[in-house]
């Protein structure tokens, strides 16, 4: 994406509007690069948070959600003004629609990542689960933080590969969830409603975080190809 943009600079018709306007969308996807990084972070933190009881690494989670909340807020302003005073069309306009909807989803990632260190927080000194829903949690946890990798390399990378890797991720996440889910809700389970409500919102949380780096993915296609997210959908 950001290859792209100087490309774009260099063959604009009014050079010196356009090479403003094209620093501007170099700007907004450097800015998207840093939430992603921001909501990678995040994603690696809750892991060590939830598969150590750590207490450290889920203060470290809010700490980042707090962070990219702020320049969250700094992105989103970007893209309002260059759409208000600058009136991009085609392949600008997408770009900066793109760059408002992948900014919410890594908003939205790290506000989920920092409800999950919430429920270690909440647990501390003790694990947010009993050793086999902690080793689901674990595999879980992986998932979501390759996930959150691939999404923000997508940001910044021109190649439109067709590797289906991120969907197949997201597939396996689902079975893992599955499992949790069954086990918290077996007869034999033996540790307590209020846990298993809270271990059902961790799995809900890593799953919705998976579902915003694929949505990621897909928002990045529809930048480089104009194929909207509903026609990927049906491709799948």
């Amino acid at each position: 994406m950001t290859e792209l943009l100087a490309r774009t600079a260099a063959t604009g018709e009014d050079k010196p509007v356009r090479t403003k306007f094209s620093s501007e969308l170099a700007a907004l996807t450097d800015e998207l690069a840093r939430l992603s990084a921001l909501a990678h972070e995040a994603t690696e933190r809750v892991a060590v948070a939830v598969a150590e009881a750590n207490l450290t690494a889920a203060y470290e989670v809010l700490a980042i959600d707090e962070q990219l909340q702020a320049l969250h807020g700094g992105c989103e302003n970007r893209a309002v003004i260059l759409l208000a005073l600058e009136a991009p069309v085609a392949r600008d306009l997408r770009h900066v629609v793109t760059a408002m909807q992948i900014a919410d989803d890594l908003s939205r990632m790290s506000w989920l990542t920092s409800r999950i260190a919430d429920s270690v927080v909440h647990r501390y000194p003790e694990p947010v689960a009993p050793p086999d829903i902690l080793r689901l949690l674990g595999a879980i946890g992986d998932i979501v933080t390759d996930l959150a990798a691939t999404a923000g390399r997508a940001i910044t990378d021109t190649d439109l590969s067709a590797d289906r890797g991120s969907e197949d991720s997201h597939a396996r996440l689902t079975t893992l969830q599955q499992q949790v889910l069954h086990a918290i809700s077996a007869a034999e389970w033996q540790h307590g409603s209020a846990m298993a409500v809270d271990l059902a919102l961790v799995a809900h949380h890593y799953e919705r975080c998976a579902e915003h780096c694929v949505r990621i993915e897909r928002l990045i296609h529809f930048f480089h190809t104009g194929v909207p997210l509903s026609a990927q959908v049906d491709q799948n």
